[in-house]
């Protein structure tokens, strides 16, 4: 069986076109926007994950642990003129770091 294709429909008038309008279901409201659907996406944590979480509630919920006399008295050489720095002191601190960190 075959069919003649002869130039298909004919062209539509723009009269036609605003007489159908966009295709609308039965008790839509067309003049409010239409929501967006809820995203499926979803997420799980690893164990590991979860643990960091729970440390950083911990740590955000514990005091500073600041000593803070020693932190006033630094402040206070600071603004006098008589804090010194001892480099070796600071090098040695540095490579005990170091050394923890490589264990």
């Amino acid at each position: 069986m075959t069919h003649k294709i002869d130039g298909g429909l004919p062209p539509a008038r723009p009269s036609d076109l605003a007489a159908t309008g966009p295709a609308q279901r039965a008790g839509e409201d067309r003049t409010q926007p239409v929501a967006a659907p809820t995203p499926a996406d979803s997420m799980r944590l690893t164990g590991e994950a979860e643990g960091l979480q729970a440390l950083q509630r911990q740590l955000g919920a514990a005091p500073a642990g600041l000593d803070v006399a020693r932190v006033n008295e630094i402040r206070a050489a600071i603004a006098d003129g008589n804090y010194s720095v001892d480099p070796g002191r600071i090098a040695s601190r540095m490579l005990d770091l170091e050394n923890a960190l490589t264990q």
